[in-house]
């Protein structure tokens, strides 16, 4: 008997993708991708903002438990006994608060705030926690190019305390953005880099303030705010000379030379319009660079009765 007859089977085949279709494809995969990466490039940056104001909370934290335990809060070193440059004692305040930023060791092993700069071998210490995360350009480690410290290797950072808002004419003092009004500083004098008119600057060993001398009320003065140590050699940790900005200049205002102290001895960032600021009752506070400079400036000042409201 014969066997039944059968076709063959034949394999299927499948159609291939013409190149019409992988370009619509590609197409709507390059248009979806421009949808998403802003998004999530502005979720990455509100993390970051979100860090650097954990930063700042912490530190202002430090500030104020420093005050708690010494009475006044704490103080820059610059000048007269203290000296300048690498072999003087010129700590700031960030270095006299490492002990309450869990950072006691490195200010035990510097033998602060008696040791100099040189001999103390931690000025190029890199502390994390001043250092802001959206700042990655501002590089990683120490620098050599820091104000008054050329040569000498310091750890940089993205966080100063705030001086107030004096910047006049006395002496050498002024540059582009004067202050000539009633609410002036120490002694009489506009000089916001020794004798400010805010919480914290570079000299204030010499009337060792304290809480109650913020007359117009913490939840209303800047106590530390941003940096950007790439348009300013001003800018070290361990530098009572580096340390501080006056709010006399606006927000994240940039100058073309980063060693003109008299443009840029301020505060700024690369959040994305605006700056992180700690208060003085240590919240932290999103200033948008838009502000009105004069409620920008009552904002720096501890005791000059302008309203901010």
């Amino acid at each position: 008997m014969s066997k039944p007859f059968s076709r063959p089977v034949r394999p299927k085949r499948f159609r291939g993708m013409t190149l019409v279709e992988l370009l619509v494809v590609l197409a709507v995969i390059a248009t979806l991708a421009a949808i998403i990466a802003p998004a999530v490039q502005s979720a990455r940056e509100a993390a970051r903002r979100a860090y650097c104001q954990s930063n700042l909370r912490q530190i202002a934290f430090g500030v104020d438990t420093f005050q708690d335990a010494h009475g006044t809060y704490p103080s820059g070193q610059f000048g007269s006994s203290f000296g300048w440059g690498p072999n003087s004692r010129a700590w700031s305040f960030l270095a006299r608060i490492l002990p309450f930023v869990e950072h006691d060791t490195v200010y035990s092993t510097g033998g602060l705030p008696n040791s100099t700069l040189f001999s103390s071998g931690i000025a190029d210490q890199d502390i994390h926690l001043f250092r802001c995360p959206s700042a990655p350009g501002d590089g990683n480690g120490a620098r050599r190019d820091a104000g008054n410290l050329q040569g000498f290797a310091v750890g940089i950072t993205n966080y100063k305390g705030v001086s107030g808002a004096n910047w006049g004419a006395d002496e050498t003092f002024g540059g582009p953005f004067p202050t000539p009004w009633a609410n002036i500083g120490t002694n009489g004098s506009y000089d916001g880099l020794s004798h400010g008119d805010g919480v914290l600057w570079r000299s204030d060993y010499r009337i060792r303030l304290r809480r109650n001398a913020v007359l117009d009320r913490l939840s209303q003065t800047f106590l530390v705010g941003e940096d950007l140590p790439r348009e300013n050699i001003w800018c070290s940790w361990p530098y009572a000379n580096n340390a501080y900005g006056s709010c006399a200049i606006p927000p994240n205002y940039t100058h073309a030379d980063p060693t003109d102290w008299k443009s840029t001895w301020s505060f700024r960032s690369t959040h994305p319009g605006g700056l992180n600021f700690a208060i003085g009752d240590d919240s932290v506070r999103f200033v948008a660079e838009t502000i009105d400079l004069a409620v920008y400036r009552a904002l720096a000042t501890r005791a000059g009765s302008e309203v901010t409201e």
